[in-house]
């Protein structure tokens, strides 16, 4: 059988976990690629020792000053949106950084804090974490010069390539998630070998209490017909159907503008550890 349809703790469906429309649309290459994040053009390029420096938790007397992304910060990304060119973005590079910028780099410093209080095996870090704003605009049509949304990704730690979790910041449209994005061939064909062969541990990890709360089902883009290989009435033909192993949940702006940001997402990705953990364990 496919995963269930959970409900939150309120007896209410969670948001689906499918990422908002204009993140799919903007930023698929961004979610969930630790790899990429290093090696990409349109992503953080090399590291700056002064801000290591800035970020060395030996030194510091507070995990982060996170304080909450502001409403003038999502008022900040409204306006580029509605101005995405370098004349009116250069001017105001100093207001990016102080809004946008710096705030996501305490909030991914905050976060590998709370991971390892809650022994979550994610990697947050303030320098490799966040991706830039600027777009790779070479292959594209539309030369806007800026993403309109801020976002992170924080990779499994140890095995499991391309397995991890994923913020972005837009207004209206924050979201929270993780699971393996466009895997490579091997890692997806290990996951419809792991669904056909152990059916229970998927089960078990989808219907965890937890998860399903959170998230609900799990998520993703999905063959039109089951793969060959498997039976055409298999009784998990959804999720052998999936190309993508996903989920996720939208976050309103109260919670990105509060301080305690760094616990939600830490908690929601807690939620999201039997099936990361799954994923991370496939042999490809």
């Amino acid at each position: 059988m496919t995963a269930g349809r959970g409900r939150g703790a309120a007896g209410h469906r969670p948001p689906r976990g499918r990422p908002p429309r204009t993140a799919v649309r903007e930023a698929a290459r961004d979610r969930w690629s630790w790899s990429a994040a290093l090696c990409r053009t349109d992503a953080l390029g090399s590291i700056d020792a002064r801000r290591l420096d800035r970020y060395d938790r030996g030194s510091m007397t507070e995990p982060s000053a996170f304080s909450g992304f502001s409403a003038e910060g999502l008022q900040f990304l409204r306006d580029l949106a509605a101005n995405n060119d370098r004349a009116w973005f250069q001017p105001r590079k100093a207001d990016y950084e102080r809004l946008i910028k710096e705030p996501l780099e305490e909030l991914c410093a905050a976060l590998g804090d709370r991971f390892a209080r809650l022994d979550v095996p994610l990697e947050a870090d303030p320098v490799r974490s966040p991706f830039r704003i600027y777009r790779d605009v070479r292959f594209s049509k539309d030369k806007s010069p800026y993403k309109t949304y801020v976002s992170a990704s924080f990779p499994w730690i140890g095995e499991g390539r391309g397995v991890g979790g994923y913020f972005s910041l837009h207004p209206g449209e924050a979201y929270v998630g993780g699971g393996m994005w466009h895997p490579e061939p091997a890692r997806l064909a290990a996951w419809r070998s792991t669904v056909s062969d152990r059916p229970r541990a998927v089960h078990a990890a989808l219907r965890d209490a937890a998860f399903v709360a959170t998230f609900g089902e799990v998520e993703g883009e999905r063959l039109k017909r089951v793969p060959s290989g498997f039976p055409a009435d298999h009784p998990d033909a959804e999720l052998l159907k999936l190309k993508d192993v996903t989920f996720g949940r939208h976050l309103t702006d109260g919670e990105v503008t509060s301080p305690e940001l760094p616990d939600t997402l830490a908690a929601a990705l807690a939620a999201g550890l039997p099936l990361l953990r799954l994923l991370a364990n496939l042999s490809a």
